[in-house]
């Protein structure tokens, strides 16, 4: 049996205690459990904002960012024609070097070249700027076939003019190293796990459900229905998270999720969904998201239109209703720490 030479590539991503390179990491080591090898591009940031950088430093991003388009990227597919398939963890920031993979790749191998979305700009940020979107989704259509997160993804991006093959991931995985929270007892607790800096709904939260808050940034003062409780890697976060259910919302306001950000939960998969189920905690998430019917075909947790819905919503359930969500919680937690999701998907797309 001919073997199989396969490729991740994905940008080195310089921040600490975030999800988004945990995102990236998780893929690239399920992947190689598939026979995947890794090949990492560098764009030379370093921690922070780009901002705060001085000018040398923004000097020296753009030396190293040519170096790798125009000198790496080159030797290393001349070096190796006999890479079957190539899989590119999206987004890389940059178009350009998005179409410089793709005509390296034709011009030096036979690879079929393939997209896993993280974040969809065009939806998330550019929905002002259609020639910025649209540069995004002429992108897409440099690739043999790109793994979404859900079918509201898929929706959208086939609508806009995705013409490649699309592949549902359905939820990202989660390499969690702490045990599986247990069941103890339903006390109608809730955590929340996050760069608290974007969590403004906080200030509107007055459920008598105690809220339990984790991540940086977090505000000088919060009222009595919330506990700050400190900042861990994501590797370490799940053994804090002993509530009852673990909170996906975005935005400013506890009646709705808004904002650019807010908004894109119809059509993203956050990737806290994944740290809450994989550690054994049911979800409560706006039920608008994207992600709302997986929750509910699943049981694994509850849908709410409001905040101010909770201390009602928690309290028609019984002790054993939440034991069979958490039960439930278990089978697809089990999956994602098995890379399940992303192993499937990436079967599926490149067998096709």
């Amino acid at each position: 049996m001919q073997k199989v030479n396969n490729y991740i590539i994905s940008l080195k991503d310089p921040s600490g205690n975030v999800g988004g390179p945990k995102a990236n990491m998780d893929n690239i080591n399920f992947l190689k459990k598939l026979g995947f090898n890794e090949y990492w591009l560098d764009y030379g940031w370093k921690p922070g904002f780009w901002w705060h950088y001085s000018i040398w430093d923004q000097i020296t991003g753009r030396i190293n960012k040519f170096k790798m388009a125009y000198i790496a990227l080159p030797h290393f597919f001349r070096q190796h024609p006999d890479i079957d398939n190539i899989i590119i963890q999206y987004p890389l920031y940059s178009n350009k070097i998005v179409k410089l993979i793709h005509d390296t790749v034709k011009k030096y191998s036979h690879a079929k070249l393939f997209f896993i979305i993280h974040d969809v700009e065009a939806i998330r940020l550019y929905a002002d700027e259609p020639d910025r979107g649209q540069a995004e989704l002429d992108s897409f259509n440099l690739a043999d076939g790109i793994i979404v997160h859900n079918e509201k993804m898929r929706q959208w991006l086939a609508t806009n003019g995705v013409t490649v093959p699309l592949v549902n991931l359905g939820i990202f995985d989660y390499d969690n190293p702490q045990p599986l929270q247990k069941f103890t007892d339903y006390d109608k607790t809730i955590c929340y796990a996050g760069n608290l800096i974007d969590a403004k709904f906080l200030n509107e939260y007055h459920q008598k459900s105690k809220l339990t808050v984790f991540g940086p940034n977090p505000a000088e003062h919060y009222n009595d229905s919330i506990d700050y409780e400190g900042q861990y890697t994501p590797e370490e976060l799940p053994k804090h998270l002993t509530q009852n259910f673990g909170l996906v919302w975005h935005g400013t306001s506890a009646d709705t999720c808004n904002g650019t950000f807010g908004k894109y939960l119809r059509y993203n998969n956050p990737h806290k969904t994944s740290l809450y189920l994989s550690s054994g905690l049911p979800v409560i998430i706006w039920d608008q998201a994207a992600l709302a019917p997986f929750v509910e075909e699943n049981g694994i947790g509850i849908t709410v239109n409001s905040l101010n819905e909770i201390d009602e919503r928690l309290n028609a359930i019984s002790p054993a209703e939440y034991q069979q969500m958490h039960d439930n919680v278990k089978k697809i937690a089990e999956k994602m720490r098995s890379g399940y999701y992303v192993t499937t998907a990436v079967k599926k797309i490149i067998n096709d």
